[in-house]
């Protein structure tokens, strides 16, 4: 009997059991690997459109020509950034190398799309505060908690209890971009807020676990190494949704963090209310943080670990040359 090839999986028999699908095993092998679940769904649709292009012929039988052709019709038709095909490349290497255990040396050799070097928006102090002054309750705290930490925006929305230390005034940002851990500041102006802000969450924390529930998602390697460490306090999120939904990817009922989209619409309303005319987003926030603390002297290798920057010539996007040296760093939403 002939057996063919499906896109999302190995040979189809008549008897035996079947392999698992080839998309089910890359959702395994990046559950695995403890990677967030939005970079799950990116992976596994470039993975799926790469299939689709190339009329649903398995990855096994493609190599390097197939994925330059594909990348190229993103670029040219699709009219793709370049952060979105590289998005692609690595969901594609990812594929072979994890996946298929494919490592062949064609696989250096593909290009990555150049981004262009572009000057970040940035908010002026007056202006900042005229954004806050528009914003109430949640939201407005975690736009301060961007703007006066640094922290990216899904930095901010995934943020756990445990990683939150007020006595040193730190954060504790765990797998940023990169995978990285790094520390941040803990402004001394959203220490009380905060705290309030926790004082909520416990409480809803309490109830879900009176009504049988309270357990929070953490990734398969922390679940096993950390039994029943999904139902205590300090693992769960900072910010929880204010409803319970249905995981995905085991079907259990769990509290996971507010969607960021919130937040997104809330910095945008005050963004046109406060009349600020200059296109800024969530990560403006970020922008901004980083170029007050250089304006306030700190110097760019200090900034680079606050933001977590794998090398310091991203972080010199904001200066020329600056490097005067500081220590003790201030958050910038505490300067009077």
């Amino acid at each position: 009997m002939t057996s063919s090839h499906h896109p999302h999986g190995g040979a189809s028999t008549l008897a035996g059991p079947q392999p698992p699908r080839l998309l089910d095993e890359v959702r395994g092998r990046m559950r695995r690997r403890g990677m967030a679940k939005r970079s799950e769904e990116a992976y596994v649709g470039w993975i799926r459109r790469f299939i689709l292009f190339h009329g649903k012929r398995h990855p096994r039988d493609m190599g390097a020509p197939e994925i330059e052709r594909f990348l190229t019709d993103l670029a040219v038709q699709g009219r793709v950034s370049a952060s979105t095909q590289n998005q692609a490349l690595a969901a594609l290497l990812f594929l072979y190398r994890e996946v298929l255990g494919v490592e062949l040396p064609w696989m250096e050799d593909i290009q990555r799309a150049k981004k262009p070097r572009r000057l970040p928006v940035v908010l002026t102090r007056r202006e900042v505060h005229a954004l806050f002054d528009e914003m109430t309750g949640v939201h407005w705290l975690m736009a301060s908690l961007l703007y006066g930490t640094g922290m990216r925006l899904m930095e901010c929305v995934r943020l756990r209890v445990k990683d939150v230390d007020f006595e040193r005034r730190e954060v504790l940002i765990r797998h940023g971009k990169g995978g990285k851990d790094r520390h941040t500041m803990l402004p001394d102006s959203l220490v009380e807020p905060l705290q309030g802000q926790l004082a909520e969450a416990r409480r809803q924390h309490e109830r879900d676990m009176r009504a049988g529930y309270g357990r929070v998602w953490l990734p398969d390697a922390l679940a096993r190494k950390y039994r029943g460490a999904e139902a205590e306090w300090g693992w769960q999120y900072v910010f929880p949704a204010s409803r319970r939904s249905r995981d995905p990817r085991d079907g259990a009922e769990r509290r996971h963090h507010v969607d960021e989209s919130g937040l997104q619409r809330a910095v945008k309303r005050a963004r046109q209310v406060a009349r600020i005319h200059k296109p800024a987003t969530c990560h403006t926030l970020r922008h901004s943080f980083a170029t007050h603390l250089i304006e306030d002297g700190y110097d760019l290798r200090t900034v680079q670990e606050l933001l977590g920057h794998k090398d310091v010539s991203t972080t010199q996007i904001y200066t020329h040359v600056l490097n005067r040296g500081g220590r003790g760093v201030r958050s910038p939403l505490d300067r009077p």
